[in-house]
């Protein structure tokens, strides 16, 4: 009986989402691993996964064992490197979440770099706009921007993110342009996410205003909504690092300057159990140098 074993294949189950998917990863046989994780069940007595046909579903118990596993399979892997004198040089595989355009925007150039800074380092990128589990689902960091909702997680601020409100010259030659932001009332507007009421917040010489918007089409994509505003369907409010090229070259033009509401924070979050994680650590450090 090897614990340490157990909860390694245990943890990389959880990661992958099937025995199969786990097995591939660790390089053992799919029996191995599921007589593996029946042998962890039966020395607990307890049950970690409930398994059908076509998936597994983590127990309450399961989920709890696999948080404190990764603690420790984490203190255990700082040791190795400590005692290896590895600890100079940040060696593993860091599993990333990101949202998807800024990833596109950024990440496609950062990464190579910082692979080539440090060559003992894997990167395994996810990109989604929604908020992942890191602990439910095994991640190591997760960049998001905008507001951190409280927990246990920690965050480190990577740069700050302006936002412009825009549209097409085509859109405003027909509509008009807005002066203030109560004229949105009159003007299709582009929001972001699946909320059927979004609110927009300006900011301005008095209190800040927070206004209901509405249009014809919503999206949880900057990149589409970007592309709606350049085809004249209204106004949209992103960030500029979705909205840069077609501010450039005249295809979109910037609204209600002035009324901005400050720019959203762009932070790193990993679980506490990942603070002492040198790739993750690496990673950090690696963005915060360049976007700053």
């Amino acid at each position: 009986m090897n614990p340490f074993e157990e909860m390694r294949i245990f943890a990389q189950v959880m990661e992958s989402g099937s025995f199969t998917a786990a097995a591939d990863k660790l390089g053992l046989s799919k029996q191995f691993v599921s007589r593996k994780l029946m042998a962890l069940e039966q020395r607990l007595g307890v049950r970690l996964l409930n398994r059908s046909t076509r998936r597994l579903d983590v127990t309450p118990l399961g989920q709890r064992y696999y948080e404190a596993a990764l603690r420790l399979l984490n203190d255990v892997e700082q040791v190795e490197q400590g005692i290896s004198g590895q600890t100079s040089e940040p060696r593993g595989t860091i599993r990333l979440s990101a949202p998807l355009s800024f990833a596109v925007a950024h990440l496609g150039s950062l990464l190579p770099l910082f692979l080539q800074r440090y060559p003992g380092v894997s990167v395994e990128v996810d990109l989604s706009d929604r908020s992942v589990d890191l602990l439910g689902e095994g991640y190591d960091l997760a960049l998001r921007i905008g507001v951190l909702e409280d927990s246990t997680l920690i965050a480190r601020r990577i740069a700050t993110i302006e936002r412009v409100y825009c549209a097409s010259p085509a859109y405003l030659a027909e509509k008009g342009m807005p002066v203030r932001p109560e004229d949105l009332r009159n003007h299709d507007c582009l929001p972001y996410g699946h909320s059927r009421q979004v609110q927009w917040r300006f900011a301005g010489a008095g209190k800040p205003l927070t206004l209901e918007v509405t249009g014809r089409m919503r999206a949880n994509n900057g990149d589409l909504l970007r592309d709606a505003a350049i085809a004249g369907m209204g106004i949209t409010y992103l960030p500029t690092f979705i909205l840069g090229n077609g501010l450039k070259d005249g295809r979109l033009v910037k609204v209600l300057e002035g009324f901005e509401t400050e720019p959203l924070a762009l932070s790193a979050v990993y679980p506490q159990h990942r603070q002492g994680s040198r790739p993750v650590q690496a990673l950090v450090e690696f963005l915060r140098e360049q976007m700053q």
